[in-house]
């Protein structure tokens, strides 16, 4: 049975979506009537106190009844962790570090199973998280773990870590293009009485080199770039002077995310466990995300100079890493819940794991078999 909202509850989130179509409305008129995606998606997100990673509000679980809007590998199995915790013992041996960095620690799940699983061999444990409200709920999550736990504001100069970050990727802002026959649009947002609406401007910008003609492709295409992204893991190459680091998202190298037939983008939304397609109602309520280009990452993350360790799909990451080892025993609930991170008509396929390493040269478990880094 859904959970009920309460009279107050509603009032405050009512009161939040306000005061954020506010802010969009002010800042689009500050641009001249015209806000880019990139800069409407940021501020729906991260606007602080009324975005919807900022304003304190359960997003992840299992279920709708919790209050949730999706759930993540970690809170769907804790042998996600554990299986992934292999990986990172093989890195933190490899490459003589003794910490754990993750970004994007959400409810805690993942850093609690990690940190769980391996004991004594992450001497510190540090959270970089763009979402100070959650940290409250991490700290009491990861309280008996808490001398080796701390919680960083902004980047270490100098990182000698293993990274983690599983889902953070897709949530960070991109530029929406539109095709209109001839050329590629950017396409940002307006104001249209109380809401908002799509609004197209000529640019420079158009997918990268490697997408097909723009003869190919049928007006009305709408697709999405990742320069923040791509600064985001070349700002990581910068201060990794030692260490591993592991993306985990969901997404696809750069011919299947430009394939002529993907002619909607991959933009969507998240609320209550249901999935949609227009970011533009019901802001701050909701959850924005586009798949990742797992090419342009990798790239990004070479040409600043880490080693591309491997690319595959997360089901074949966690079998590697002896998925099938630890659910010996387990109950059946338990297991069929771990099979959902492997099943290829669940998070097995779409998901992919991207790995970059500096300063050792191993080979990683998590792509002894399946590797598909030649389809970057």
């Amino acid at each position: 049975m859904p959970q009920m909202s309460s009279p107050g509850a509603e009032s405050l989130s009512a009161r939040l979506q306000h005061g954020l179509q506010q802010r969009l409305r002010a800042a689009i008129a500050a641009d001249g009537g015209w806000l880019p995606f990139d800069r409407f998606m940021a501020m729906a997100l991260y606007e602080p106190g009324l975005g919807y990673y900022a304003r304190g509000t359960p997003v992840f679980g299992a279920m709708p009844s919790s209050g949730s809007d999706f759930v993540t590998a970690p809170e769907m199995s804790p042998h996600f962790g554990r299986t992934l915790a292999r990986q990172v013992a093989q890195a933190l041996q490899a490459t003589a570090t003794h910490e754990v960095l993750e970004f994007g620690a959400g409810s805690g799940a993942l850093a609690e199973q990690v940190l769980q699983e391996l004991g004594n061999a992450v001497q510190r444990y540090t959270i970089i998280d763009v979402s100070g409200t959650l940290r409250e709920r991490q700290a009491a999550r990861l309280a008996r773990f808490a001398p080796r736990v701390r919680w960083l504001d902004s980047w270490p100069e100098h990182i000698e870590a293993v990274v983690l970050a599983n889902e953070v990727l897709d949530a960070m802002p991109v530029q929406l293009l539109n095709f209109d026959g001839t050329q590629w649009l950017e396409r940002g947002v307006a104001s249209a009485g109380d809401g908002f609406t799509w609004a197209d401007r000529t640019t420079a910008l158009r997918p990268p080199t490697e997408a097909p003609d723009l003869g190919n492709f049928v007006p009305g295409t709408v697709t999405e770039i990742h320069p923040q992204a791509e600064a985001f893991i070349r700002s990581l190459a910068e201060r990794l002077q030692r260490g591993a680091a592991f993306f985990i998202d969901y997404g696809f190298p750069e011919a299947e995310y430009y394939h002529l037939q993907r002619t909607g983008g991959t933009l969507m939304c998240h609320r209550a466990h249901l999935a949609d397609a227009d970011p533009l109602v019901m802001v701050g309520e909701k959850d924005i995300t586009a798949h990742v280009n797992f090419s342009a990452m990798a790239l990004a993350g070479q040409d600043a100079g880490l080693q591309v360790l491997g690319y595959t799909s997360q089901a074949r990451f966690l079998l590697n890493c002896g998925l099938l080892d630890l659910l010996q025993g387990a109950d059946i609930r338990s297991t069929a819940m771990a099979q959902k991170l492997i099943a290829e008509h669940e998070m097995g396929e779409l998901f992919k794991v991207l790995g970059f390493a500096r300063g050792a040269d191993f080979g990683a478990i998590g792509f002894a078999a399946g590797d598909r880094s030649h389809t970057l």
